[in-house]
């Protein structure tokens, strides 16, 4: 059993139905394993503000955790509403995010950081 496994089955413990947001590269596998979930379903959604909000309605209104899915950087900051939502209101939300491995972090702070701009 790998890691996005034992999050789908954890998931399906909890009592969790839906998996709300939009796919993208590093949560590919997570997507995968929600599929091979018989009880679980992943919800592709406009935008991952609009997973936000669903995860915040779906765990408001039957008391289980709402999850919400997204890549990282601006699609971990369009969850922000929702989950500041939920959090607001009180309801179970769960919102997962995904990050590089530290290897590609590394080469993509250095890229980031050796670039310069002109303001001549």
């Amino acid at each position: 059993m790998n890691n996005v496994e034992l999050i789908v089955r954890m998931l399906e413990r909890a009592g969790v139905r839906w998996v709300f947001g939009v796919p993208s590269g590093p949560v590919l596998p997570l997507i995968e394993a929600l599929r091979q979930s018989a009880s679980v379903a992943y919800v592709l959604t406009a935008s991952e503000t609009s997973a936000g909000f669903m995860a915040e309605a779906t765990g408001r209104l039957t008391g289980v955790p709402g999850v919400c899915v997204s890549t990282l950087g601006p699609g971990a900051t369009n969850l922000a509403t929702g989950v500041g939502g939920a959090w607001l209101d009180r309801s179970p939300v769960l919102a997962i995010t995904c990050t590089y491995a530290t290897s590609s972090a590394a080469a993509r702070r250095c890229s980031s950081t050796t670039r310069r701009c002109s303001h001549r």
